[in-house]
């Protein structure tokens, strides 16, 4: 199972050579501002502002560690958005190696076109995030490599240099993280999309009028009143007298639970593939407490075996609940993961009706579904292995013993 999470990669490639995050968002009448070529307006993934904690397996293991880094990954991402973090390449790659044995754990940030900004920004996430605990004396390590990639031309990027409208652009956009007060509301969808219109003035230190669209809903009217206090407070720098431009506000939610039926369809492909990202974290964290659970199932049974004490049947029985319960968590999450893939697959056959050069997402969807399905019937199994290796109201027979993971 844990040699498939990354497989939905193949997904987000396919869909790189079909349309970039930054173009997608271009989308609508071209205004004669807009072809000032005014930049600096990626989507926001707002579950950078979410503060709590996955529940990871203690003690640690590989499907944790896996897990754990893979829901680290918005906050990952949003690292490299800085320009700060990044060198002059195109392509960053991030490897965090993480580390855990009987002295504590660590992780140790690596990577390509790095800087020392974008290692402290990704420690601290991670070390945030990701939290490690000694295993107990004398335990086997555990280790796990996970690896982020950012591309500029199709991952979430900031750039300053090109004109003032994209320099203000860029310094709103990095600050979204710190207006998290205004997504408070948007915990399980995506907030809709928004454009304000900026105007600029020589005169002025900061934005010199500040207007945004009707957006059609409470929620969205709230989320643009609070925006634009926010935007009042940017500082703002021109050469020329006056600059008119519009800011589009793309969000995403890597944890939504509830479909972004305000998104366009390119742009809802990127938000499902946030969100199976998600849900592949939950599947493997499952996996993790699963085998976890197995293993405090197993030691109690050896116990059993050993000296047939029926004191522990009691016992006996609340481990395979628990073991029981972890299976069900595990069919469940990937279960989740594999609606999102059917979800994925119906927008690739959507998209591809509309325009041709999406054609090649559909296959590569297909198989994606076909080995998380692979998974669900593989964990299905293990959860019915599971129920009859518990003990049965009767002392004729011991309990037999679990098997490990596969």
């Amino acid at each position: 199972m844990m040699r498939r999470i990354a497989i939905a990669s193949l997904l987000a490639s396919a869909a790189a050579g079909c349309a970039s995050t930054q173009q997608a968002q271009s989308q609508g009448p071209t205004t004669k501002e807009e072809r000032m070529r005014i930049s600096n307006q990626p989507p926001f993934d707002v579950s950078v502002c979410q503060t709590q904690l996955p529940a990871l397996p203690q003690p640690a293991n590989q499907g944790g560690l896996v897990g754990g880094l893979l829901f680290a990954r918005p906050q990952v991402m949003e690292c490299l958005v800085d320009p700060k973090s990044r060198g002059d390449a195109e392509t960053t790659r991030v490897v965090v190696k993480t580390t855990v044995n009987d002295q504590g754990g660590t992780h140790a940030i690596s990577g390509e076109n790095l800087t020392p900004e974008g290692t402290a920004c990704v420690q601290k996430v991670v070390d945030t995030l990701v939290p490690l605990t000694a295993l107990a004396k004398g335990a086997q390590p555990v280790e796990s490599e996970s690896v982020f990639v950012h591309e500029r031309g199709n991952s979430a990027s900031v750039k300053f240099g090109n004109n003032p409208g994209s320099d203000y652009s860029g310094a709103v956009r990095l600050a979204q993280p710190q207006w998290c007060d205004c997504y408070a509301g948007f915990a399980t969808v995506a907030p809709p999309t928004l454009r304000a219109n900026i105007t600029l003035k020589k005169t002025a230190t900061t934005a010199a009028d500040i207007t945004f669209d009707p957006v059609g809903t409470p929620e969205g009217e709230q989320l643009a009143a609070c925006l634009k206090g926010k935007l009042a407070a940017v500082p703002a720098k021109l050469d020329v007298d006056e600059l008119k431009f519009p800011y589009r506000f793309v969000h995403f939610n890597s944890r939504a639970t509830e479909p972004a039926a305000d998104l366009q369809p390119e742009m809802r492909f990127f938000q499902l593939d946030l969100v199976r990202n998600q849900r592949s974290a939950d599947a493997a964290i499952a996996f993790g407490q699963r085998a976890n659970a197995a293993e405090v199932y197993d030691a109690v049974v050896a116990q059993y075996q050993k000296t047939k004490d029926w004191k522990l049947v009691d016992e006996l029985k609340s481990k395979c609940k628990v073991l029981v319960d972890a299976s069900q968590a595990w069919v469940n999450a990937i279960d989740a993961q594999l609606k999102v893939d059917q979800s994925t697959l119906g927008l690739a056959q959507e998209l591809k009706a509309k325009d041709a050069s999406w054609a090649d997402l559909e296959p590569k969807a297909q198989e994606v579904i076909n080995n998380t399905q692979q998974d669900l019937d593989n964990a299905k199994k293990r959860l019915e292995a599971d129920q009859g290796a518990c003990p049965k109201e009767t002392r004729e027979a011991a309990p037999k013993k679990d098997a490990k993971k596969k």
